[in-house]
């Protein structure tokens, strides 16, 4: 009776530890599978709008949570403002960006993200000493969502959206902030081919309207692969339970675990810096393998030290072994499959397939999130962190697979080209892709 009742509190525990932090994830599954609607029904800008109000609101629910049972409502509605977010930002900057650097500054909204990941370890830290210091860490993240808001009420909308929406005067005039005379002309040559091509087609793109067409199937295949794979490789395990990993690796201190993982973080951000420059020189999919490849062997690492640890040798050691397994998993995951999933899937869409595709890509990559940070506990409880850890290696090699066989590379490319190159692999229409290629690589 008294091992039942042990196994009952162990797995209680851990089931609203899990809870608590996933229900940020069906948030954002809700946010980013509504996301694309809204984007398409009332712009990018006005998304974005939304999303920062509604995290607003879930960041006081929290810091005022009198119980569990509101932190995890402040949790949702956090959870629906990052979903919604999630969509909009990387089609607005991709929407504004000239190709030869879509890649770097869709990248740098991974850096954001990697960025305030960082920031938020820091003043977690900074709070360990503070009363009431669980509120303060939650509450204090509705300052950056406040910021935004403000900052996104002085922006254009996107220009592409626009034209698409028949306001060519406003388009042209953000397109003509960006371009210069001879290449404007060539832009909005562009739009108005799509903006043709749309009207030939249905007035409205509904979800199933995504797998009736071979190309945009393969192209949503590609992309909701990337999510899937990026979630399942762990990185948001890691980056979520890194205090709890770095203590499940022997280090019992509290501040000492959030200082670890305070440097896990920094990885992170650092290592999208380089992603921002590499995603651009050296390709989508050679960053994505590289990167792949590096996370395999980083938690090969991560699981011969945890096996160790438990087999008795020193903790130590072998602790220390760990978090340097960590950081190495960080180190190699942030420069290609941080960046490489959302800067895809922001350029592979035809204009009219863009936001709902974009949001149930982002949706695939929320449901992803939320099965491994529901299970990652009480799977690392019931076969070990060890095994665990060679379960994310093993889908790291199958993503290794799915890259080869299914993701095209895209750099240089403009959003006509991407088009072609899945009418090719879908038709076999003629569509000399790899021209293509090389006209992007040279220029």
């Amino acid at each position: 009776m008294s091992l039942r009742w042990s196994i009952r509190v162990v797995f209680s525990r851990y089931q609203l530890k899990e809870t608590i932090v996933s229900m940020a994830l069906v948030g954002a599954m809700v946010g980013a599978a509504s996301g694309g609607w809204i984007n398409d029904a009332y712009g990018r800008k006005k998304a974005t709008l939304l999303a920062d109000v509604v995290f607003t609101a879930g960041a006081i629910v929290m810091a005022v949570a009198p119980d569990p049972y509101v932190l995890i409502l402040g949790r949702l509605l956090v959870g629906l403002g990052v979903g919604i977010a999630s969509v909009t930002a990387p089609v607005y900057i991709a929407e504004a960006s000239p190709s030869e650097v879509r890649g770097g500054l869709v990248s740098t909204n991974v850096l954001m993200i990697t960025g305030g990941q960082f920031l938020s370890y820091l003043v977690n830290l900074s709070f360990t000493q503070v009363p009431g210091t669980w509120r303060w860490m939650l509450g204090v993240s509705a300052v950056p969502a406040i910021i935004q808001f403000f900052f996104m009420l002085c922006l254009p909308e996107s220009p592409r959206w626009l034209f698409i929406k028949n306001e060519k005067a406003k388009a042209i005039a953000v397109l003509s902030k960006i371009y210069d005379i001879a290449r404007l002309e060539d832009e909005v040559d562009h739009l108005s081919a799509a903006l043709e091509e749309e009207r030939q087609r249905k007035n409205t793109v509904r979800y199933l309207d995504v797998f009736k067409t071979k190309e945009i199937r393969l192209a949503f295949l590609a992309g909701a692969g990337l999510q899937a794979f990026q979630q399942f490789c762990g990185i948001n395990t890691v980056m979520y339970y890194s205090p709890t990993i770095v203590q499940m690796a022997g280090f019992n201190s509290n501040q000492l675990a959030l200082l670890l993982s305070l440097v896990v973080a920094a990885v992170n951000a650092a290592g999208t810096v380089v992603g921002i420059y590499l995603i651009d020189h050296v390709g989508r999919k050679k960053l994505a393998l590289s990167s792949l490849i590096g996370v395999i062997a980083s938690l090969v690492i991560l699981a011969g030290a945890f096996f160790a640890e438990s087999s008795g040798s020193s903790s130590g050691i072998y602790g220390w072994l760990a978090v340097i397994g960590l950081a190495l998993y960080i180190a190699f995951f942030s420069p290609g499959m941080g960046p490489v999933p959302w800067t895809v899937n922001s350029e592979i869409y035809p204009e009219q397939y863009r936001g709902i595709c974009g949001g149930m890509s982002a949706t695939v990559n929320w449901i992803s999130n939320l099965i491994v940070a529901q299970t990652f506990l009480t799977l690392a409880e019931a076969v070990g962190t060890s095994a665990t850890f060679l379960i994310l290696a093993g889908i790291a090699v199958l993503a290794v697979v799915f890259v080869v066989m299914f993701v095209p590379e895209t750099k240089g490319l403009t959003f006509v080209e991407v088009e072609q190159i899945w009418k090719e692999r879908a038709w076999g229409s003629g569509y000399n892709t790899e021209s293509l290629l090389e006209q992007a690589n040279k220029s």
